[in-house]
């Protein structure tokens, strides 16, 4: 769970970390290919591209670019894998079994999977080893016990008919995952995508290709038959738009920013008509009630939005306090992320890292010029931290306004935005005045107040007292501009499964 996350790095916060030369993470990239069919391969082209370490700047590996040719022949071997291939002549059973001998092969290697995770992002180790990779593995053995549990219903007909429904998998999906959390995002999408008996084209983000690719090599390892899991990292104007044109993937699963989910809705929309499961993005309000223990709403409020260094489309980037109590929580939340640890996150205690490139790094900044420009008040950070990498300060803004870019835009970095108000009726309208609908975070002792804004809250998750849990069984996915469909527990399988109907007429029926 995300949220006990920062209740437990809090007992290093004593200061911001000075970033020394960065530790040399002990793993060896043995894999930068495509993986297609089973074979690792090169592109098509010859091409290869950059992945970089977020703390320097510098080259980790150069990796196979992927575009149009490569997306079809994984889209080719995947199509044959689902018509022809061994995978949908197994049972259920088979498919768990392979399935849940991925996850121990997971947990087995789980050190290495951290250390690539935070070299290729810049998340802390800590987070990476001790709580991202365990709900990776719990998400696979979660829907591996649904592969065989799987099945229609039987339907009372009006006249003398049989009728049964089937679920059925799509056939090939195309999923396409983002960098920020690429294994969690692999898991919520690949584990129900297999589980409900399809194959797959994974395209990885180009920020962060490397544990996918690694982690699907140990899928292989645990028996999937050649074909059924294909990766095939890239750019999204090319194998992105590939993909989501292409007229034989029956399914589209995207996470990512709202703007591209556009583009990958219309290019599914012109070419075959597929469905398209997208979870974008999000401004997210985190409303502290008068009758709130300041303490502990400061606390959540502060791994609400800084978490993975902001980074979140869930964060609860839109901090909404009550007029009684906001004045002890600014001075407080300022405290608090003054006492943030900035360092290398491969240090014991560091509780926030890098920002991905050079590009996010840039704009999170310009929103900071922003915020003050526009006559918020900046109570703390607001620069770069140290003189090497993509660090930022974490950065705390009071007396925020709605109209301000900082409070409608989504900025994925770490910048907390503090706003008054004075009643539920207000902050119900300012909190669902929003293109945007992921999640909200509610801090209150009344049940009642509780009652009221979870069902007036116009989003898809409502977190009463806590922030970020994300239980494999719990549906996950917006309203509004923040996406279609859900994720994750036994909604997550209806995105990877069609209804089908099947009438048969009785003749001299026992019974009807």
């Amino acid at each position: 769970r995300f949220s006990s996350w920062g209740r437990r790095i809090n007992s290093f916060s004593t200061a911001a970390a000075a970033i020394d030369e960065p530790i040399h993470p002990s793993i060896q990239i043995d894999h930068t290919q495509l993986l297609i069919n089973g074979q690792f391969i090169d592109a098509a082209s010859g091409r290869t591209f950059p992945t970089v370490d977020p703390r320097t700047g510098d080259v980790i590996a150069r990796v196979a670019e992927g575009d149009l040719e490569d997306i079809n022949r994984a889209v080719a071997a995947a199509r044959k894998a689902f018509d022809e291939g061994p995978w949908p002549k197994m049972t259920a059973y088979v498919t768990s079994r392979i399935m849940l001998r991925f996850a121990d092969l997971l947990e087995k290697h789980a050190g290495e999977v951290a250390k690539l995770e935070t070299w290729d992002n810049g998340k802390p180790y800590e987070q990476a080893a001790k709580i991202e990779i365990p709900m990776v593995v719990r998400m696979f053995r979660y829907y591996a016990g649904w592969a065989d549990k799987i099945h229609g219903f039987t339907v009372p007909a009006d006249g003398q008919h049989h009728v049964q429904t089937l679920h059925e998998p799509y056939g090939v999906c195309g999923l396409i995952i983002p960098w920020n959390f690429p294994l969690l995002l692999y898991s919520w999408k690949v584990g129900p995508a297999l589980a409900c008996g399809n194959t797959v084209v994974l395209k990885t983000a180009e920020q962060t290709p490397l544990s996918a690719i690694y982690v699907s090599k140990l899928f292989h390892e645990a028996g999937l038959p050649p074909g059924v899991l294909n990766v095939v990292s890239g750019f999204g104007p090319t194998a992105g738009a590939a993909l989501s044109s292409h007229m034989d993937v029956n399914k589209l699963s995207f996470t990512g920013s709202t703007a591209t989910g556009k583009v990958v809705l219309a290019l599914a929309a012109k070419s075959n008509l597929k469905p398209v499961t997208l979870e974008l993005g999000g401004k997210s309000p985190f409303i502290v009630c008068k009758d709130a223990d300041v303490d502990k709403a400061v606390e959540l409020a502060h791994s609400a939005l800084f978490f993975n260094q902001g980074q979140c489309c869930c964060a609860g980037s839109r901090t909404l306090v009550h007029e009684s109590v906001y004045d002890e929580f600014v001075e407080k939340a300022k405290a608090r992320a003054l006492k943030r640890v900035v360092g290398d996150p491969f240090k014991t205690g560091i509780e926030q890292g890098p920002q991905i490139d050079n590009e996010q790094f840039k704009k999170i900044l310009k929103y900071i010029r922003s915020g003050i420009e526009s006559g918020a008040t900046l109570e703390s950070g607001g620069e770069q931290f140290g003189s090497k990498g993509y660090y930022i300060q974490p950065t705390v803004f009071s007396n925020v306004q709605d109209d301000m870019l900082i409070a409608k835009d989504e900025i994925f970095g770490p910048v907390q935005s503090i706003s008054k108000f004075k009643d539920l009726e207000e902050v119900v309208q300012r909190a669902n005045a929003s293109s945007y609908g992921l999640a909200a975070g509610v801090f209150t002792q009344n049940i009642e107040t509780a009652n009221t804004l979870t069902r007036a809250l116009r989003v898809g998750t409502v977190w009463i007292n806590c922030y970020d849990i994300f239980d494999a069984a719990v549906p996950f996915g917006g309203f509004k501009m923040s996406g279609q469909g859900r994720e994750k527990g036994i909604y997550g399988l209806s995105s990877y499964l069609q209804v089908k109907a099947v009438v048969t007429p009785l003749k001299n029926p026992a019974w009807l």
